[in-house]
């Protein structure tokens, strides 16, 4: 009988469906396990072979899990809301919820057909309205609390009002917006409640401000710093530029030093740790005041180096610094502007990752230096950030590369306060081993008590204090965009006004397009039904709106990672009630996750953002964990194999790569369908293809020995470079536990591997050799034979490695380990069920399906996911007997098996009186017999 894999396949995805295999429980005696995936956005472009890598990874630790007697939770849902839908939206007019929709129903099918045992019946979509309630409830509570910096801990806002009422604000440690004005509880009782309000949102931990963000005219909306790749829009790779908009933003900054400490507590890489605390970016030094010449204005900065406060020769302030309109001089004022035009071009990473080139301008300004009362040039420089910080910097060139290589290109003066220290070719950047010169007061003195003695004598002048600084700005969570979460917020006389949670969800309203307005406002101002009725607490028609009764709602929509910082938590809640997020009793069960598995890209994004709201969600109490993931693993990627074709500059030939040498010719990526084992092009099919077979039906292909050769490149598997491989064939033609086994069998989870397709023929040969282990013509042929001892051994050192393989996260070896155990166990002839049952067991978690069919074949009813792990026995692995090498004069004749127990004077006489010895010796009478018990037996003479 065949191995009609497809049929196997089908027929176990139904039962686990209709039997809800795989379904979790909220109560149960086990000890719970969560496993989970970063959810995936459902593209257009459905999966390829790359996505399903970590999900697989995760499924095999699931499913293993489950053979260890835990009550696993395994869902998955979709991160829904995005970018793509609707950009496809503005080009046709479709609704992106029907497109999604549409996407999510390709990758159900396709996530299906792989085999993953995962809880449907938790399924979340971020935006299905039921969902972003929630999403927009979170918003509100965030609104509605502020953070004290003496606790470490996150409070409602009414505690706040409540103290100013009492006692005003100079007795409060908040985290909250710079220069925030003291008052008295006189002087807030008697505030307007406006004025109030503005005061409120200067402390609330999501507020509205204006803030610098990087615009993308052609996507119409802000994106975040990740989103952002080599200065353009990572979706489209269109232009970003620098501009100032309100916009409401989270104040993560608050939890800088928490999300810090938090990493030595969870089980991550150690390099992921390291990405969140560069980004966080711990500093500590001084906060300096330099006052500017003939200006009622001050320049803030931050050094971590206040003792080299007397080498300070100029100031640099970002060209975006509020400070550089007021202070720029009328001579300099086109220049500086012509500047700040050309910067606005560039996203703040590529600022910051360009070191070579050399670019400011003067103010015509100048500052005072604390000290020495010195005049000290103020400029404008593209290096200095203006969300760093303060966007001002103190430049101190002998102590500082970029402040040197600047200096010297602009003629500015490197005074040398470094003892011993030649600064003539570099700046000299170390703090240790070296005495500070030329400084007055800190003349003498080394790096800690010239630090020290620096930050006090500021103090003094009223010109500083010591400071802890965080790189960690706070997040920009709005986007003018259609497609995302909208705010339950409206405002009444330009405040933002919450509304009550028994109203959400605001739902997105109906719009005609989904462009931004001709006025500039997002898509939401093109919505007829958009204002909000504090008569009816209802969304009714913006015609209505009056300022009394009836007022306008946001705008703007949530960013991309807003539905995705708390998903996790969903999960938990098997019922999905509308009246919580997450019950209490699922929230103390499941407490968080205890494997993710995602990729490495979300480092900066995702996860810290998922880790900001958790946090804030334990102070307030709606969760009771600290962290949201325990343990994280990074899955690496699948490779793509792309193929080019060689155009020569100018014409329509495409010569084959063999031909190319001489030549003057342009590489172009060509789909790989049409490219055979032996990279050879299929060039009629290329020309008949319907989406760019026009473009070669007149083209000129010049070949080498009949054929025309293409060029291969391994790069990101990716539409674009049309090297993407679909999962969907491979199933078809080798089924999905070849796919899921092959995938594995690549390499170490964590690492870049390319996917070649004529490799997966050898896991799918190993699956038929597996089947023929228990199948033959007559059917079933395992038995309840005894098994042999090399059986035994056999499927325990399988058990053994396997286990041990999955619990290091090792997969790829484990697949070389079922091939040798089933070529042992074929060429023992094993037919035993005692060893053949449990080898399933072992295998299932990575080959589900076969295993559930032989499984069930052998008699067995109940699904092969409920059985136990089979108990690995040292007893089978321990050796009773050695296979002696028998040497003559050092050279192996033959071997002869013995007991590992038998004394030294017994083996010497069982090899004497063998017969191959004695016809070895032939009469002769050996010199010497060397025995070394349980190695060797050498007989000399």
């Amino acid at each position: 009988m065949q191995y009609h894999f497809n049929a196997i396949e089908a027929k176990w995805q139904k039962y686990w469906a209709e039997h809800q295999t795989f379904k979790a429980e909220n109560n149960s005696d086990k000890p719970k396990y969560y496993v989970l995936d970063m959810f995936p956005y459902p593209s257009g472009a459905g999966l390829h072979v790359g996505h399903p890598l970590g999900y697989i990874a995760s499924d095999i630790y699931a499913r293993y899990k489950r053979h260890k007697g835990f009550n696993v939770l395994h869902p998955q849902g979709y991160d829904s809301f995005g970018l793509p839908a609707e950009q496809y939206a503005i080009q046709t007019g479709q609704h992106p919820a029907i497109t999604t929709e549409t996407n999510i129903k390709t990758y159900r099918r396709q996530l299906d057909q792989i085999g993953f045992s995962f809880d449907w019946s938790r399924e979340v979509r971020t935006s299905s309205p039921e969902y972003y309630k929630w999403t927009q409830w979170i918003f509100i509570q965030l609104f509605e609390s502020w953070y004290c910096k003496n606790h470490q801990c996150a409070f409602p806002i009414s505690e706040l009002e409540k103290l100013f009422s009492e006692e005003g604000n100079s007795g409060v440690n908040p985290a909250c917006d710079e220069n925030v004005e003291l008052f008295t509880a006189k002087e807030w009782n008697t505030m307007s409640s406006e004025q109030q309000q503005s005061v409120l949102l200067q402390y609330r931990l999501t507020y509205l401000a204006e803030t610098e963000v990087n615009w993308c005219p052609a996507l119409g909306t802000v994106l975040a710093n990740d989103e952002i790749v080599n200065g353009v829009s990572e979706r489209g790779g269109h232009p970003v530029i620098r501009k100032k908009m309100t916009q409401w933003s989270m104040r993560i900054s608050a939890y800088a030093e928490r999300l810090l400490q938090g990493l030595d507590t969870i089980d991550w890489t150690d390099s992921l740790k390291e990405s969140q605390r560069n980004w966080i970016g711990k500093s500590v030094g001084a906060s300096v005041t330099f006052n500017v010449s003939d200006h009622d204005e001050v320049v803030e900065v931050f050094t971590t180096r206040p003792d080299t406060i007397f080498g300070v020769s100029f100031m640099t302030l970002a060209p975006e610094h509020d400070l550089v309109s007021k202070i720029t001089t009328a001579d300099q004022k086109e220049d500086v502007e012509a500047y700040i035009e050309a910067t606005a071009k560039r996203s703040e990473r590529e600022r910051m990752a360009d070191v070579k080139t050399i670019s400011g301008v003067f103010t015509g300004a100048y500052a005072e230096h604390p000290f020495t009362k010195e005049p000290l040039p103020i400029w404008i420089g593209d290096y200095v950030l203006a969300g760093y910080g303060t966007g001002a910097v103190m430049s101190v060139p002998c102590g500082d590369q970029r402040d040197y290589d600047f200096a010297k290109h602009f003629d500015i003066a490197i005074p040398n306060i470094f003892e011993g220290v030649d600064i003539s070719e570099e700046a000299y950047g170390s703090k240790d081993n070296v005495k500070i010169a030329n400084s007055d007061f800190l003349n003498g003195m080394n790096y800690k008590k010239a630090t020290k003695r620096a930050i006090y004598e500021l103090e003094q002048l009223g010109q500083g204090e010591g400071k802890t600084n965080y790189r960690l700005r706070d997040a920009v969570f709005s986007r003018q965009r259609y497609w995302g979460e909208p705010f339950p917020v409206y405002y009444v006389n330009g405040k933002p006004q919450m509304i009550e949670k028994q109203h959400l969800p605001i739902i997105l309203p109906e719009v005609e397009k989904y462009l931004p307005t001709e006025e500039g406002e997002p898509p939401l101002g093109r919505a007829d039904v958009w204002a909000w009725s504090t008569e009816t607490n209802s969304v009714v028609s913006n015609a209505k709106i009056n300022n009394t009764t009836i007022h306008p709602l946001e705008l703007n929509t949530m960013p991309g990672w807003a539905g995705s910082s708390w998903y996790f938590f969903r999960y938990m809640e098997d019922a999905m009630r509308d009246e919580t997020f997450a019950s209490e009793e699922a929230l103390n069960y499941w407490e968080n996750v205890d494997l993710y598995i995602g990729g490495s890209e979300h480092a900066t994004g995702h996860l810290l953002y998922s880790r900001f709201w958790v946090k804030f969600m334990k102070d307030r109490g709606f969760v009771n964990v600290e962290e949201p993931f325990k343990k994280l693993i990074n899955q690496g990627m699948i490779l793509g194999t792309s193929a080019f074709i060689y155009r020569e500059d100018g014409t329509n030939k495409y010569f084959s790569k063999g031909l190319i040498a001489d030549k003057h010719v342009h590489p172009i990526h060509v789909k790989v369908k049409y490219i055979n084992a032996s990279d050879e092009l299929d060039i009629e099919g290329l020309k008949k293809d319907s989406e760019f077979g026009e473009d070669y039906a007149d083209a000129e292909f010049t070949l080498e020995d009949g054929v025309y050769k293409v060029g291969r490149e391994v790069e990101k598997m990716s539409k674009s470079k049309y090297n993407v491989v679909n999962p969907d064939a491979i199933c078809e033609q080798y089924g999905a536990d070849s796919l899921r086994l092959y995938e594995m069998f690549l390499g170490p989870l964590e690492q870049a591997k390319p996917w070649n397709t004529a490799g997966i023929t050898g896991v799918h040969g190993f699956l038929k050799k597996l089947w023929k282990l228990y199948i033959d013509d007559n059917g079933l042929k395992v038995n309840d034979a005894e098994p042999s001892k090399e059986a035994f051994k056999t499927l325990h050192k399988t058990i053994k490695k396997v286990e041990e393989d999955i619990e290091n996260f090792s997969f790829n070896t484990s697949v070389s380990t079922f091939m040798i155990a089933v070529n042992e166990l074929t060429a023992q002839k094993c037919t035993s069920k005692a060893i053949l049952e449990p080898l399933l067991i072992v295998l299932s978690p990575y080959a589900p399906h076969i295993a559930e069919e032989l499984w069930n074949r052998l008699g067995n009813d109940q699904s092969i996911s409920t059985a136990p792990f089979p108990k690995f026995e040292e007893q089978y692995l321990v050796e009773s007997s050695k296979n002696y090498p028998i040497s003559f004069n050092g050279k192996t004749r033959f071997t002869l098996e013995l007991p590992l127990d038998m004394s030294k004077d017994d083996i010497e006489k069982t090899v004497m009186a063998h017969e191959k010895t004695i016809a070895q010796l032939q009469g002769r009478e050996p010199k010497k017999v060397i025995v070394v018990p349980g190695k060797i037996v050498n007989i000399v003479g």
